[in-house]
């Protein structure tokens, strides 16, 4: 059976936390346009929307949002599949990295400053999904240690 992404509702509530993290007022009107599409979509059409970017080929297995912050307008929220292949993990993309400037260049200083407020976002946001108990990738690596702790506990 195909990876299915969350259920529309709980992808609502990582989009209302990443923006609460990622504006301090209103986000600009592009994002609040690509949200009215979601909104215009029904349960079943959610993840057809076309503010929705898709990877994975035939098999989706990411979607990304590209919501911005107020600093960067390129970072993205993520979906995707968990590396388990049933659940879904929710993410910041700074969507900065593959920028490379070259050494000494006279924007270098300020793209820096730029790229460690775009970590500091996106730290923010992920934190935020974990205390609101939306799953996170670090949430998972915590939950896939313990599970085999346990087991190598119980094998000893």
């Amino acid at each position: 059976m195909a990876w299915q992404p969350p259920a529309p509702s709980q992808t609502w509530r990582a989009i209302e936390t990443y923006l609460s993290h990622a504006y301090q007022t209103l986000p600009p009107l592009a994002v609040r346009n690509r949200l009215d599409q979601l909104r215009a979509a029904g349960e079943n059409d959610f993840y057809q929307v076309p503010a929705f970017e898709r990877a994975g080929g035939e098999e989706i297995t990411r979607y990304s949002l590209r919501l911005g912050n107020r600093f960067y307008p390129h970072m993205k929220l993520l979906i995707e599949k968990s590396p388990d292949g049933v659940g879904a993990l929710f993410g910041a993309d700074t969507h900065d990295r593959h920028v490379q400037l070259p050494p000494g260049s006279p924007e270098a200083a300020a793209f820096a400053e730029l790229v460690a407020r775009n970590i500091e976002v996106a730290r923010a946001i992920e934190a935020a999904f974990e205390e609101q108990g939306l799953p996170t990738f670090k949430q998972y690596l915590r939950d896939d240690l313990a599970r085999r702790q346990g087991v190598a506990a119980s094998q000893k």
